[in-house]
């Protein structure tokens, strides 16, 4: 039969024959991962199994990137332990200090994940790695700790939803926009243990990095997976980072079956924002109102990359933060953290008067540098604007670009770069 793109990856890791949605297959994984708040829950599992060596030393990644560097006592001791394992197991990918960032930026920046590829994580925002190709998905940490001992692990084939995006993009519209639309449209439960697959003459334009950014939300339509065929772009994103020798054609059968089509058209939308508490309140930025702010996050998994980086200084350049607004701008690796030094970028933004913080995902889950107070509002590029998600229960988060970002931050209120 014709296949969906998850269909033809998790079909190339089964040795059973795919002939349905729905159907349960045994797949081989090409990585496991786990965070310094998941990988202590998942060494307990693998030890109370009874299981004493991973499967591959070479094919499980730590990355100590939520609460490090560590915030306190608890944070340390969970960093201990996982520590310990990776120096018990010798894992080859454990990364905690100076080489340590926000683990969906790292992975794909090292080359670790790549197209074709099954990665679990224990992690809902796994599903980044849809952004070059990989079948990628969260998982408990119980299945992860499993996954670690097996190198296996079963899925049910997802059913597909079909996103296209037709037009020209506008000036000030990016990927994010892209995906809190589709979030808008079909809601966080839209795609419920589907995959979301992307294409469209927007998509074939849009740079490996803006796919990673839409991927890594496809857990906030309630997705299983978010994927884009593997096309030059990827090629070259692949070969830039450590994943030589990927040739491009990683893509849907023609005549695969979906069980929805999602089309947009783009030509003249305006920037949008997702309004609280969720992802799927999503109004245009011209539509949210006067609206102060007093904190202004750019950075984390989902917009932590350098071409964010970028967008962000090309907004603050020759302007000042609002007085009464905390913007703070964290790079999502060490190694964009010095393309930003080297190209000026950490100049400009302590001209405009921001915070420039490691590489951490610190905020964006209300870890540490930039908890929200009773009533206070921020505009961020994370991910997830639950009540509560980045401190007090009596604040809320509003999810932008970084060119909104960093607009809101200059005007001191909820607004896109054409308001200023």
């Amino acid at each position: 039969m014709p296949k969906t793109l998850a269909q033809k990856i998790l079909q190339a890791h089964t040795d059973q024959q795919i002939e349905r949605d729905g159907q349960i297959v045994r797949c081989r994984v090409s990585l496991v991962l786990a965070n310094d708040i998941t990988a202590p829950l998942a060494v307990k599992s693998f030890k109370g199994m009874g299981a004493a060596k991973v499967f591959d030393k070479d094919k499980i990644a730590f990355v100590m990137d939520h609460f490090t560097p560590q915030k306190d006592i608890d944070s340390a001791n969970q960093v201990m332990v996982s520590r310990r394992f990776a120096e018990e197991q010798n894992l080859t990918h454990y990364y905690e200090g100076g080489n340590c960032g926000v683990e969906h930026a790292l992975l794909p920046e090292k080359g670790l994940v790549g197209p074709g590829d099954i990665v679990v994580g224990a992690d809902s925002h796994t599903c980044t790695y849809g952004g070059v190709g990989a079948f990628a998905t969260g998982m408990g940490s119980t299945d992860i700790a499993a996954a670690m001992a097996l190198g296996e692990t079963w899925f049910k084939v997802p059913p597909t939803i079909r996103v296209n995006y037709h037009g020209v993009m506008p000036k000030n519209l990016r990927a994010k926009d892209l995906m809190l639309m589709l979030i808008g449209e079909i809601g966080v439960d839209g795609a419920l243990y589907r995959a979301l697959e992307f294409g469209g003459e927007v998509i074939d334009n849009l740079d490996v990095e803006g796919r990673l950014t839409m991927a890594n939300m496809a857990i906030e339509a309630g997705a299983k997976a978010g994927l884009f065929p593997v096309d030059a772009k990827t090629v070259e994103y692949c070969a830039a980072h450590g994943r030589p020798g990927v040739v491009p054609g990683l893509k849907a059968d023609e005549g695969a079956h979906y069980e929805r089509v999602v089309e947009f058209d783009v030509t003249n939308q305006e920037p949008v924002v997702a309004c609280p508490h969720l992802p799927g309140n999503v109004k245009n930025v011209s539509a949210v109102g006067d609206l102060p702010i007093q904190q202004v996050i750019i950075g984390s998994c989902t917009n932590g990359r350098i071409s964010d980086m970028r967008d962000a200084a090309s907004v603050l350049k020759g302007r000042k933060v609002d007085p009464k607004v905390r913007c703070i701008i964290l790079p999502a690796t060490p190694t964009i953290w010095r393309q930003c030094l080297e190209e000026g970028l950490f100049e400009v933004f302590n001209d405009a008067g921001c915070i420039v913080g490691p590489p951490t995902c610190g905020p964006c889950l209300g870890g540490h540098m930039g908890i929200l107070g009773d009533g206070e509002r921020a505009i961020a590029t994370t991910n997830r604007n639950f009540r509560g998600r980045m401190g007090s229960l009596e604040s809320e988060v509003y999810l932008s670009s970084p060119v909104v970002a960093a607009a809101s931050a200059v005007a001191g209120r909820i607004a896109g770069p054409d308001q200023l």
